[in-house]
């Protein structure tokens, strides 16, 4: 069976110096319209009036890049700006759309975090001299790591840190193969151990940021001290973006080193639908009412987001699609609680954090283990009969 498939293929750029005052300034471009139009949309959502869409910010875009205090928006690729004006669009709509389970108000984007700006058309590759053509920049060169796979649809500039980068996403065709293994396994995600599998095999968290807390943590005590937006404050600004990006790096590189060995062993794999978000929420509330034990909670939320769940749950999807394997979501509620041998659940059954005795039959294992042999367990009554 063929299946039509979009992949992406990012490399880092190796923009000129001369180059590089242009990127950073059609990307902020980019920013500044993105913030300019969502705040015109939030204050007519105050006023209960009707949201701006494409037609209508496209018109106030024509408008600004004739007036004099946003004539710099002329200087950017207009069609770059336009697909900028598109995604805020889907962003409101995705918003407001009732079949989506988690709906977010789109937010303003900082300088640093959100550096991007996505050509539709008018770019060339040229993987033969590793090289890209970008409308009103010409031709750079990048690392080519590898081929790309497919024909390229668009292009997304980025900057992160201190380095350029290009993600080319590609449609191709490909024929789904049978996948190599029939087995199916369950997997619960944890902190002390970063995935537990129902087969008893164990990952161990990397926790790229916590290796790097104490590090990170003077560095920023030293930017504390220096006088903002001076060249050394600037200086030790970039020192801690580097740290940054070195802690995602690490913590990505390993995802795809366990979500490849797991998606090639396994042809279905269940895990929990966790939202991280939810989770990883603050404790600390409100002047009325103050939330308790902030600092412990605030500890544990760090620990969360230092996994990457969200980013291993999307590699797997599409690694096991690719390898024509499964990957199956079930309700994560309760899952360290039941027993796996008389399903007899109770809040007393979980010892400790990691110790679980069942009240009714004995039975004793390690908690992570018994939650994935429940996410398994849930898993095939979703495939049996949807019932989660």
């Amino acid at each position: 069976m063929k299946k039509l498939l979009r992949k992406g293929f990012l490399f880092r750029l190796k923009p000129s110096v001369d180059v590089k005052p242009r990127l950073a300034n059609y990307v902020g471009a980019g920013r500044f319209l993105w913030n300019k139009v969502l705040a015109l949309n939030l204050a007519r959502l105050e006023n209960k009036q009707s949201l701006l869409w494409y037609c209508e910010m496209s018109f106030w875009l024509t408008l600004w890049k004739k007036s004099e205090e946003y004539g710099f928006l002329k200087e950017p690729p207009s069609q770059a700006l336009q697909q900028k004006l598109r995604d805020l669009e889907k962003a409101f709509k995705d918003a407001f759309d009732k079949k989506q389970p988690l709906k977010r108000i789109p937010k303003f984007k900082r300088k640093g975090m959100s550096d991007t700006l996505r050509y539709p058309q008018g770019f060339k590759l040229d993987e033969r001299n590793r090289r890209v053509f970008l409308p009103k920049i010409g031709w750079i060169s990048y690392r080519k790591s590898r081929s790309i796979k497919g024909e390229p649809k668009n292009i997304t500039l980025s900057r992160k840190g201190k380095y350029w980068y290009i993600s080319i996403q590609t449609e191709y065709e490909k024929e789904i193969p049978l996948h190599p293994s029939n087995s199916i396994v369950g997997i619960d995600m944890g902190i002390k151990r970063f995935a537990t599998l129902s087969n008893g095999e164990v990952f161990k968290p990397l926790n790229s940021f916590a290796k790097l807390k104490a590090k990170l943590k003077r560095h920023q005590r030293r930017l504390a001290k220096k006088i903002k937006f001076s060249a050394n404050w600037k200086k030790q600004k970039r020192k801690i973006s580097s740290l940054h990006e070195h802690i995602a790096r690490a913590r990505r590189d390993y995802l795809h080193k366990v979500s490849t060995k797991i998606s090639k062993s396994h042809a279905m794999v269940v895990i929990e639908a966790l939202q991280v978000r939810n989770m990883s929420k603050s404790a600390k509330g409100s002047e009325e009412s103050p939330g308790k034990r902030v600092k412990a909670k605030s500890g544990l939320n760090r620990g969360i987001l230092d996994q990457g769940w969200g980013i291993f749950s999307s590699m797997l999807d599409y690694k096991l699609e690719e390898w024509g394997g499964q990957l199956v979501k079930v309700p994560p509620h309760h899952t360290s609680q039941i027993c796996p041998c008389c399903n007899h659940q109770a809040k007393e059954n979980r010892k400790t954090q990691s110790r679980f005795v069942c009240e009714n039959c004995g039975h004793a294992a390690n908690a992570d283990d018994v939650g994935a042999i429940n996410i398994l367990a849930r898993g095939h009554r979703v495939l049996a009969c949807g019932v989660g």
